[in-house]
């Protein structure tokens, strides 16, 4: 027989079985496909030596006016900026005041200590920050105590932390001084989500007697992007913050609503305020201040009106002009209408609005799910709708909360829990419109949609969809193997990513038995092929302004993490330390006709490249193992020893100045093809390997 070529289409389908699927890839890790060929993923490195606390899910990049390029990291535990591999902690800080006197107490031979803070509102986990303590006399000196401290609550007005020394028998207790200051930190979430079921699940009144419903604990996501260089940002189900880029890289977030500025007051008919922050007209706004004028009263809600620059006019709540008897300063003390919780937010592109999902009405404190407001534009300090500005409202009805948000061209695909809306700008009066693209559509979790090449795609509860103009099921050849092979009670955690430099389009997740992301299934949409593997990620950034994508990573023995630029290298190289990278494609079975007759192989020619791979530091040339499987039938197994001759397995070592053909004997009904590498500083993509072989009898 003439010899015959081992080339199978692109792509790995599962959703058959091995002998159905004859002529295609089965089975993969950490390959992926070029122009049809099978080779090898390309490598990667941290970023840098330095890691960050907790596990990462969300990142966002953005350069300063300055020329700065920011990576914004939010953790379960802290929210960073990452700028030349240092990560800068701007979580912003929950409360901060002076408590009660001496609030420390520690123990000879220990390095707890016990802290006093009546009523500090503090959950374990939650990190403060102390200032202006003294020591108490031995080890635990003024230096160890004015530090950060994560922390273990006891009561709602006591909780411990594990100090940086050791309490000797010279440190006095309860001790501190009388000014020390604790800034508390927002709270920590969750690294994971944690199911909840029998009594007691879900709200009051939900499930039957004795038995409640089925519930999680949600794990902590973070919405961010710049408005500007600045940056806009809140944890899930948190507060709206924002971080000021004038004031650097190690200036903490704050509540939005509360960056009113300053405000001087001119005594006039009606009286004029000078403002350091830049209104527009309808803004509500509160002062408060020792010397705010006779006719402004502080915690009272005023209106903006007549804005010239920095400066502008006053109506109070009935409409009426605002007049003082003299002249005075302040404090704005509150931006009102400001949300004040929500669940994710965006910023417009061109019309420049701030948007959040899921939020608190106005004058109410409770998230309201289905909610959509936003901003009056090019404002995002004024929330109050009024006819001199484009700020507003809307909410949209088909589901029970809004997921997630993908902005994309001339519109923001809004995803609920069982709908997807376009949500488009249309100018006054109406601002922004809704339209209903698809019901009882699913989105599997927060970050699980992402756009590519003007499409969006995202993953659902059962399946893959895609956005072109028209929603649509998504093709996919693994679907099966995917969702049957996936946690999910842990399906919060699932992201999606872009590697737009290969077309592709990932998806990380949980497999069955893990509660940690495992695996990853990978869409090619130029191909239109589908491929998976097995990798721990926990958040993925596109290499836009970046020189490679970039991942997070986490490391559970220190609960810390990193960030790893992709696509660079030949190696893993997590942790500093090049590390082979595990990469095998076997194919689908395939036989000689229709399988009437054993073949018998005694040549194999093979054909691939090891185009940019190096000799390992040992020496030794890149290699891969090239694998022939020989079955008596589908349901015989693989057996790979000589005395078990009809279905033999034989493995050659091909290297980079490999033979031009290898003699071998091997025989089977059906034969699987496998190529697979573990050494470092290889790189490899398979070509179109021969294989000589011949009917060899029916038994």
């Amino acid at each position: 027989m003439p010899l015959q070529k081992i080339l199978f289409k692109p792509g790995v389908n599962k959703e058959n079985t091995r002998y159905t699927t004859e002529g295609g890839w089965y089975e993969c890790d950490k390959v992926r496909f070029r122009q049809g060929n099978p080779e090898v993923i390309g490598g990667w490195n941290r970023l840098s030596a330095t890691t960050f606390l907790g596990v990462c899910r969300s990142l966002w990049n953005w350069v300063l006016l300055d020329g700065r390029n920011i990576i914004g990291v939010g953790t379960n535990l802290k929210f960073y900026l990452e700028n030349g591999g240092v990560y800068n902690d701007i979580t912003p800080i929950r409360a901060s005041s002076t408590i009660n006197n001496n609030p420390f107490a520690a123990t000879n031979g220990s390095a707890t200590i016990t802290v006093t803070d009546t009523s500090h509102g503090a959950s374990t986990g939650d990190f403060v920050t102390f200032s202006g303590a003294v020591g108490l006399g031995g080890n635990i000196t003024a230096t160890v105590l004015n530090a950060e401290y994560q922390i273990t609550v006891l009561t709602a007005n006591t909780y411990t932390f594990t100090a940086s020394a050791t309490a000797n028998g010279s440190d006095v207790s309860p001790g501190g001084g009388a000014s020390v200051v604790a800034a508390y930190q927002i709270s920590v979430g969750p690294a994971i989500q944690t199911p909840l079921v029998g009594w007691g699940a879900g709200g009051w009144g939900l499930g039957t007697w004795g038995n409640g419903i089925g519930s999680s604990i949600a794990l902590r996501l973070w919405s961010q992007q710049n408005f500007g260089e600045d940056l806009v940002f809140n944890p899930r189900g948190g507060g709206l913050y924002y971080w000021d880029a004038g004031g650097g890289l190690t200036s903490r977030g704050v509540l939005l609503n509360s960056l009113g500025g300053t405000a001087s007051f001119t005594n006039a008919s009606p009286t004029v305020v000078t403002s350091t922050v830049l209104y527009t007209e309808g803004a509500a706004l509160q002062f408060s201040g020792g010397s705010l004028p006779t006719g402004v009263s502080a915690a009272t809600t005023y209106y903006v009106f007549e804005v010239n620059g920095l400066t502008f006019k006053l109506l109070d709540s009935a409409g009426a002009v605002v007049n003082t008897s003299g002249s005075g300063t302040g404090a704005v003390s509150l931006i009102v209408d400001v949300p004040t919780i929500l669940n994710s937010l965006a910023v417009s592109d061109t019309s420049r609005f701030v948007i959040t999902f899921g939020c608190n009405d106005y004058g109410s404190a409770t998230l309201d799910p289905m909610l959509i407001r936003w901003s009056a534009q090019d404002d995002p300090f004024n929330w109050t709708p009024d006819p001199t500005n484009q700020a507003g409202f809307i909410r949209i009805s088909h589901g029970s909360e809004i997921i997630t948000t993908v902005q994309t061209r001339q519109e923001i695909i809004v995803f609920t829990d069982s709908a997807v809306y376009s949500l488009q700008y249309l100018g006054p009066p109406y601002v922004w419109a809704p339209q209903l693209l698809g019901d009882n559509v699913s989105i599997m979790s927060t970050n699980a949609a992402v756009i590519a090449s003007g499409v969006v795609y995202w993953m659902g509860v059962d399946k893959f969809y895609s956005y072109d103009g028209r929603v649509q099921t998504l093709n996919c050849d693994l679907r099966r193997f995917v969702f049957s092979d996936l946690n999910q009670d842990q399906g919060l955690q699932v992201f999606a990513g872009t590697n737009e430099g290969f077309n592709e389009v990932w998806w990380f997740y949980c497999s069955a038995n893990s509660t940690a992301i495992d695996k990853y299934v990978i869409y090619n949409y130029v191909e239109k092929i589908w491929y998976y593997g097995t990798m721990s990620r926990t958040a993925w950034l596109d290499s836009g302004l970046q020189s490679y994508p970039i991942a997070a990573n986490y490391f559970t023995d220190t609960a810390t993490g990193n960030l790893i630029n992709h696509e660079t290298g030949l190696n893993d190289n997590t942790t500093g330390t090049a590390v082979a990278i595990d990469a095998y494609i076997s194919s689908s079975e395939f036989d000689i006709g229709d399988g009437h007759n054993f073949g018998f192989v005694w040549r194999v020619l093979p054909d691939l490249t090891f185009e940019n791979a190096t000799s390992t530091p040992a020496g030794a040339l890149p290699s891969v193992a090239m694998t022939l499987q020989g079955l008596a039938n589908s349901g015989s197994g693989v057996t790979s020893t000589a005395s078990q001759p009809v279905s033999k397995s034989n493995t050659y070592v091909i290297t980079e100045q490999f033979t031009g053909q290898i003699y071998t004997r091997m025989r089977g009904r059906q034969m699987i093809f496998k190529i697979s590498s573990n050494q470092i500083n290889t790189c490899w993509q398979l070509g179109a390997p021969r294989i000589d072989i011949r009917p060899d009898g029916r038994r």
